[in-house]
């Protein structure tokens, strides 16, 4: 059996060859009723568009380049299934590229991303190589930085202020009197340097300078490192009176390692994490944490994106700041009781 061409497709539909290439290319190009029969016909023939010579043809690819710093952290999964509800849709293809937290690593990315002639390329992140910000600002490609706010993006950016959502955090410990506060990372990214950030700026404002007390094992975030790093702190300078944990799964390896010690949450020890992880609301003591809203930053990105592809509507230079918010849960119930 010989593989099937888009000329099958359009007998079989019994539309033109150019009336598939619309439908694939673009499914809103068509009405309902001739999508439903290409598609059909797709289906039942196995059709595979060659996307190599729609590009030959086209000065369009269709491709939009996700770049993360990791596919492990669940914490960018919202934000790409966002990216992908939106954009598949409309007719776009995503390549999501793991930089792996380097920037060298992102370098090649961006690199590969451009040869394929993305039309746009989405980051998580804003800090790059003096390499990377000169290709994606010289390439004309439109560019969309997410996560963190800067202050010379490179095209469109939208995040939240990660120093002020990790100032807050620690702020909400300070309620009931605690101040022995400490901050629990693991790799020291671009992120988890601002929060620290925040965290010192809190620290200081209220007079603790003295007071401050890291905790940190470069490795990535996971359960059992939260359980490592409450063990290690222990060890090293004794129970603090609260914890900001970078993260939730940090918080919740923290929250475990406590109940094997038979450390009370929050009666010996508050605790508060980073992202309100689904799981965060469903523990026992409920986890206290900061709301970022991943979803939302990746559909807006998309949205954006769909508007200067498809709608002629120019993709700004500008900063669009989401916000966050502070969820107070039982995990730092005597710390609120102060507030």
């Amino acid at each position: 059996m010989h593989r099937a061409t888009i000329k099958d497709v359009a007998s079989l539909a019994k539309v033109s060859p150019i009336t598939v290439s619309r439908a694939v290319r673009s499914p809103d190009s068509v009405s309902e009723e001739l999508r439903v029969r290409i598609q059909a016909a797709v289906k039942k023939l196995g059709y595979v568009p060659n996307l190599a010579a729609s590009r030959l043809a086209s000065s369009r690819t269709h491709v939009i380049g996700i770049v993360v710093p990791t596919l492990y952290n669940v914490i960018f999964a919202d934000y790409l299934l966002a990216l992908h509800e939106e954009l598949i849709g409309q007719g776009f293809h995503i390549v999501v590229v793991n930089s792996g937290y380097s920037e060298t690593e992102e370098e090649e990315a961006v690199k590969t991303l451009l040869g394929q002639r993305a039309e746009a390329i989405v980051v998580a992140g804003i800090h790059h190589s003096t390499l990377t910000r000169r290709l994606l600002t010289r390439s004309g490609t439109p560019v969309i930085e997410t996560f963190e706010l800067s202050e010379d993006p490179i095209g469109l950016n939208i995040g939240l202020s990660q120093q002020e959502a990790a100032s807050v955090a620690t702020q909400h410990l300070f309620g009931g009197g605690r101040r022995r506060i400490a901050y629990f990372a693991g790799n020291l990214d671009d992120r988890a340097l601002a929060r620290l950030a925040g965290y010192r700026q809190a620290m200081s404002e209220a007079g603790l300078e003295g007071e401050i007390a890291t905790t940190q094992i470069p490795r990535g975030s996971s359960i059992q490192l939260g359980s490592d790093l409450l063990r290690k702190c222990v060890q090293d300078r004794g129970l603090p009176e609260a914890i900001f944990c970078i993260d939730d799964n940090l918080a919740l390896g923290a929250m475990q390692e406590c109940r094997k010690r038979r450390i009370a949450v929050p009666q010996d020890v508050a605790i508060i994490g980073f992202h309100d992880l689904e799981f965060a609301a469903c523990l026992s003591p409920s986890l206290s944490s900061i709301a970022t809203r991943r979803y939302e930053t990746g559909q807006l990105a998309a949205q954006k994106l769909i508007g200067a592809l498809k709608g002629g509507k120019p993709l700004l230079r500008e900063q669009i700041d989401l916000g966050f918010e502070l969820v107070p849960r039982e995990s730092t119930a005597l710390a609120q009781a102060g507030n």
